[in-house]
């Protein structure tokens, strides 16, 4: 079974292992399932708002420029086509849906393979006493540089109001309660950092 080094918040050191549920972490890694789960997931924060007008749609060109002959020059019907300037903009983008569904079982899958990766790749480190009396982006700066954590993923076993304050101004730091676990987010950081409680949650929910 996999197991992860556990250290202390407030110094940085190892303090043991934690032995990690084979179910949830040490999955086979189905990248398509993780590409696919990725994709849809920046697909659906697409507001799909952009708008363009259409010959029809803007405003003038009602009356024909000249007349169709004898005049040298080439023949139009009115100044508001897509070659005019200020005309209407041909096959330009319209309001859609860019909304993706994927199945249940695809984005369990590719959750499980996102995690058992970073088991795999020794990026995933369970802190303990991360519980922080007051906000203090200092005090989380020197905790990440102690155990060299790059681009760092915090994972919560709740709100963590404190904890999300002093990781929010760090650079590339991100907090996430585990309730908000996503593949996005966790192939996008590069070190996972997770309390033992949330690594029990995750087990709790997906093991079974």
């Amino acid at each position: 079974m996999p197991a992860v080094k556990i250290v202390d918040f407030n110094n940085g050191l190892g303090v043991g292992e934690l032995t990690l549920s084979e179910v949830v972490f040490g999955a086979p890694l189905h990248m398509p399932a993780m590409h696919q789960v990725v994709v849809a997931q920046l697909a659906n924060c697409r507001q799909g708002t952009h708008s363009t007008k259409t010959r029809g749609e803007v405003r003038g060109g009602g009356k024909k420029p000249w007349r169709q002959k004898r005049t040298g020059r080439a023949r139009h019907g009115s100044t508001r086509s897509p070659i005019w300037v200020n005309g209407g903009v041909a096959h330009g983008p319209k309001p859609r849906d860019y909304r993706q569904k994927v199945n249940k079982k695809v984005r369990r899958m590719a959750l499980l393979s996102a995690l058992s990766m970073k088991v795999r790749e020794e990026l995933l480190t369970v802190v303990q006493g991360m519980e922080m009396d007051a906000p203090s982006t200092k005090t989380m700066r020197n905790f990440l540089e102690t155990i060299g954590a790059q681009k760092a993923l915090v994972l919560y076993h709740n709100k963590g109001e404190n904890v999300m304050l002093s990781v929010r101004n760090i650079p590339g730091a991100r907090f996430l309660n585990v309730a908000s676990i996503n593949v996005y987010d966790l192939l996008n950081a590069k070190t996972l950092l997770a309390t033992p409680e949330a690594i029990a949650r995750l087990e709790e929910v997906y093991a079974g």
